[in-house]
């Protein structure tokens, strides 16, 4: 039987714009709309009364709340990977992406589930979300299919996957200890995401195991921003007694604190070393190149996009919580601290 994803592909249209011209609507250029009934007479395709239920209770959109913050839009390294995936794997299943604005005037009076229905979303992404964010609290409890990134939205039909930021922040700084250093700092964001948090508590974990010193201002915000990461380190390094190491959350701090050493003067690595956490593409770049925890970011998009479509398609799945692996990735920024 021809189905509205074989017209699709005989077009080379997505499913969401057989379903439109389907159901007559105006936003469809005439000469796709042409194309596409062309396509129907040829197939012989006519929607029993199953399939145009269902082709009239879903729009094959895919709604996508990312909230960029001061930094731009969707320019932070690690989500251009997890979207871009994200995007390949739910576009081969038949489904549009819809952008959401989350940093406009109106939207921050709406909660993301309001704004879903208004748009007929299938269901939705959040990815970059803050845990203090309330717009999206009736996520959890909503019968809207969502799936989150690094925010850990649990509900009867929302789940969330995020990498291993304990296991990764307890294998950065047990490399740190392991070469000698007993005088860390950490920089971060305090508790606004989940990866930050996280990662502050396998940093704290691993100190304490340890038997080491845990300072409190040795522990800095740098907004997962170059510019943060920078002036947490100069922070650092102006301190009476400074650190032999830092550990940022995020490679973009990371670079910054690279920058902040050697503008003061001193070596990377020799007088204050540095490790990141996602080993973005810029990580081998900069000099000295950074060690750094590995995120599977490719990997993170495309279970989001895997396990979010399994939900649409059946009401009765389990949402999922999933937990990617990382690994550590050694080169130059980090040497034992000078005797």
């Amino acid at each position: 039987m021809t189905t509205i994803r074989d017209i699709a592909v005989k077009t080379g249209v997505s499913v969401a714009t057989v379903s439109r011209v389907l159901h007559g609507y105006p936003d469809v250029h005439e000469t796709t709309r042409l194309k596409v009934q062309k396509a129907i007479a040829e197939l012989g395709y006519s929607p029993g009364a199953l399939s145009r239920s269902q082709m009239l209770a879903r729009s094959y959109a895919i709604g996508v709340f990312y909230f960029a913050g001061k930094h731009g839009e969707l320019t932070h390294p690690f989500f251009q990977d997890v979207l871009d995936a994200f995007k390949q794997n739910t576009g081969e299943a038949g489904y549009d992406l819809l952008f959401f604005s989350v940093n406009s005037p109106t939207s921050d009076k709406e909660h993301f589930e309001v704004r879903s229905k208004l748009r007929r979303v299938d269901g939705l992404l959040l990815a970059s979300v803050s845990r203090m964010d309330e717009r999206a609290a009736s996520l959890c409890v909503s019968q809207i299919p969502s799936m989150s990134i690094d925010f850990d939205m649990v509900g009867a039909r929302a789940g969330y996957i995020s990498s291993d930021n304990l296991g990764g922040a307890r294998l950065a700084t047990e490399y740190l200890i392991t070469l000698g250093h007993r005088d860390i700092a950490f920089i971060g964001d305090q508790f606004n995401t989940k990866p930050g948090h996280d990662r502050l508590i396998g940093f704290q974990q691993t100190l304490q195991r340890h038997q080491l010193p845990f300072s409190p201002d040795w522990v800095l915000n740098g907004d997962f921003s170059t510019e943060g990461g920078y002036k947490a380190a100069e922070m650092l390094i102006h301190q009476p007694h400074r650190p032999t190491a830092i550990f940022c959350a995020g490679d973009l701090m990371a670079i910054g604190a690279i920058q902040a050493i050697r503008d003061a003067g001193l070596e990377v690595g020799a007088d204050l070393s540095v490790i990141g956490f996602d080993d973005i593409a810029a990580a081998s770049l900069v000099t000295p190149s950074l060690t750094t925890i590995r995120q599977d970011r490719r990997q993170i998009g495309q279970l989001a996009a895997k396990h979010l479509v399994a939900m649409i398609n059946n009401p009765n799945c389990v949402p999922p919580v999933v937990t990617v692996p990382t690994e550590l990735v050694v080169r130059s920024s980090v040497k034992s601290p000078r005797k």
